[in-house]
């Protein structure tokens, strides 16, 4: 074999594995890319979950602290220990437009006054039903 035809299957084979190599890229290239839109996408839906839930948590502090007439500090701390009264003001400034109606105790600004469970979403069901009795425990 000549010296030429050397260099040939040896560039042949070099190329060869260049070309396989490159595939190999390219393939992960396109999985790290569909990866990064699936952590794109689901850090999006968290976030308008976040700011549907603060809408509702706001909607629900703008009553309490309207019609229901606490103060910012008593809200807070009927919602418990973790939610603070800056906490409170600033979910309550999320519901500029919603304005409690002092008469019928509805809300007033195309907002609902009990939005219900988000789109989607099963609705949670508190420990009492409406008789007074708990739910799935025995009596």
């Amino acid at each position: 074999m000549s010296d030429q035809s050397v260099r040939q299957a040896a560039r042949k084979v070099a190329l060869a594995a260049q070309k396989t190599r490159r595939g190999e890229r390219v393939a992960a290239e396109r999985r790290l890319d569909a990866w990064a839109v699936d952590v794109t996408v689901a850090l999006a839906q968290r976030d308008a979950w976040v700011a549907e839930c603060e809408q509702r948590a706001g909607q629900g502090l703008v009553a309490m602290t309207g019609t229901g007439g606490l103060s910012v500090r008593d809200a807070a701390q009927r919602c418990g220990p973790d939610l603070t009264t800056r906490e409170v003001s600033r979910l309550r400034r999320m519901c500029p437009d919603l304005v409690p109606d002092q008469t019928s105790g509805d809300a007033v600004g195309g907002v609902p006054s009990d939005p219900g469970p988000p789109a989607g979403e099963d609705a949670i069901v508190d420990d009492e039903d409406e008789a007074g009795g708990t739910r799935g425990q025995p009596d």
